[in-house]
């Protein structure tokens, strides 16, 4: 099994939503380099958003958010929400530092890349599902014709030979920008900072902090308002970070069932 190793920076995704403009190239570039089968042009009927989310076959998706704005009028009063804005969001798998996915996959299918992140090997994976409720995120899924999981591999393939994934080399605003994640984080950082001077208070950062519940993400975001907005859990926390306790809580149990029975046997035999 491939790990990161100290020579080998780890890599990942900042994606600036404010210059995404909802285009979808990075979908089709995702799905052209790798295969990923196409469900058709589906109307959602909630959306112009064809796609809906990620899953087995969307690897990457573009949101589509309308937002009532109010409009001001003369004196500077709002008048109502009679505006309207578009925010645009290209989602993808977070390639978490605390993956849980990786900490419930039983056949080693799941594994983690000397890039730092985080890959399905599609014929190792035997379609058990574990890792779909364990993703806090909700990005994993099994693909329905064979029941095997599939998410982003952030094309694990085109990083061997030195290319950047055909998302981002695809992006023509640079809203996906890829490279080594620490540089990512500080030019994230700085771009925050312009935004907030320019007058974009509820400007934030998703999944930047290394501190936060999964560790920091591979793949961290600009965001122009609320995550949940944009469908994302406001405060992700890897599923999977109880089981030592829970593993010991149920050594200590098993134990004491262990010696109840031992000791009645004995007794019985007295």
């Amino acid at each position: 099994m491939t790990q990161q190793d100290a020579h080998t920076p780890r890599m990942g995704f900042f994606t600036d939503t404010s210059v995404c403009i909802g285009c979808k190239a990075c979908e089709v570039a995702c799905k052209e380099w790798n295969a990923v089968p196409t469900k058709g042009m589906d109307l959602l009927g909630t959306s112009y958003d064809n796609t809906g989310g990620l899953g087995a076959d969307t690897w990457r998706h573009v949101a589509f958010v309308e937002q009532p704005v109010p409009v001001p009028d003369a004196a500077g009063s709002a008048q109502g929400a009679d505006g309207m804005r578009w925010l645009m969001a290209s989602d993808v798998c977070k390639h978490c530092t605390h993956a849980a996915c990786l900490d419930v996959c039983p056949t080693g299918a799941l594994f983690r890349t000397e890039y730092g992140t985080v890959v399905v090997q599609e014929d190792v994976c035997n379609g058990c599902g574990y890792c779909v409720p364990a993703c806090p995120y909700g990005v994993i899924e099994r693909r329905e014709s064979d029941g095997r999981a599939f998410k982003c591999t952030l094309c694990y393939d085109r990083l061997g030979e030195g290319l950047e994934p055909a998302c981002a080399k695809a992006c023509p605003t640079d809203s996906i920008q890829f490279g080594e994640l620490d540089e990512l984080r500080e030019r994230a950082d700085l771009r925050l900072a312009n935004l907030l001077d320019a007058g974009e208070s509820d400007a934030r950062l998703y999944g930047r902090d290394p501190d936060d519940g999964v560790g920091g993400d591979g793949a961290f975001f600009l965001l122009l308002d609320e995550p949940e907005v944009y469908g994302l859990p406001p405060d992700p926390v890897v599923t999977t970070r109880d089981l030592p306790s829970m593993w010991k809580h149920a050594g200590v149990a098993a134990l004491t069932v262990a010696a109840g029975v031992a000791a009645s046997f004995l007794g019985r035999r007295s």
